[in-house]
């Protein structure tokens, strides 16, 4: 495959990014994204050139660093998919390939297609802790816990905070990102004790960090490398307005 891209490339927060034209041949359908940009960069690096800078880890779909927009869509339009998991026979030979950075204040740029997420860090750490009895193992099933429950809390555990929903939304919000957090402990009995002071204070943490709010349209579950559901950001409100009262 032979390909155009045209890539954001920003050498720091203060300067003043732009769009930058590069032409990859000979790529191999059954790569992935990033070992496209792998053999983008090795080339860079030998014309002497910098490479371009992106996050990425694991490059198994599990650790949400490898964010970035694909042709306007977080993560590309692959549905369910991480961009390490997304591969190069989802696009056409001769393809033009629009890469760019998470767009939102919080993120600010770090470099290139690199964003800072530390905002995603505090909104975890202003949760807190669960206080549970530390100590052994408890029996198996001491803790009933209905199924309904178990499923909706595994669901929204799944969020590995890569930031597509901020991206896609035009607002900007992270309520799908807070709202998995605050949801997958306030379904279960680990999560009681703290569950109202927990939903204010990461509600109200995610506000300070300047993320915009939620209206509903449904962009940041669209492109959720977990799929996400809506209604766990009505869950979380839920739970925000009763700790308010």
């Amino acid at each position: 495959m032979n390909l155009t891209l045209k890539v954001w490339r920003q050498k720091g927060p203060e300067d003043k990014g732009h769009m930058v034209t590069y032409r990859v041949e000979d790529v191999s359908p059954d790569m992935s994204f990033l070992e496209m940009l792998d053999v983008l960069n090795e080339r860079l690096i030998l014309e002497g050139d910098d490479p371009v800078a992106f996050d990425h880890d694991c490059r198994e779909g599990i650790c949400g660093m490898c964010g970035m927009v694909i042709n306007g869509v977080a993560h590309g339009e692959q549905v369910a998919t991480t961009t390490c998991q997304l591969h190069m026979r989802h696009f056409e030979d001769n393809a033009v390939i629009t890469i760019e950075p998470w767009r939102a204040a919080p993120f600010p740029v770090v470099k290139d297609l690199v964003v800072d997420r530390s905002a995603f860090d505090r909104i975890i750490q202003a949760g807190g802790f669960v206080s549970v009895p530390a100590g052994s193992a408890p029996d198996a099933h001491s803790v009933p816990v209905k199924k309904v429950d178990a499923d909706a809390a595994f669901d929204a555990a799944t969020c590995i905070g890569c930031g597509a929903c901020v991206a896609a939304c035009p607002n900007g919000s992270a309520s799908l990102f807070t709202a998995a957090k605050i949801t997958h402990l306030g379904l279960l009995p680990q999560g009681q004790p703290e569950r109202d002071s927990r939903a204010k204070a990461m509600v109200e943490q995610m506000d300070a960090e300047g993320f915009g709010g939620c209206t509903n349209t449904g962009e940041c579950t669209a492109v959720c490398p977990k799929g996400i559901p809506l209604d766990t950001i009505a869950r979380m409100n839920h739970d925000y307005l009763r700790a308010a009262k």
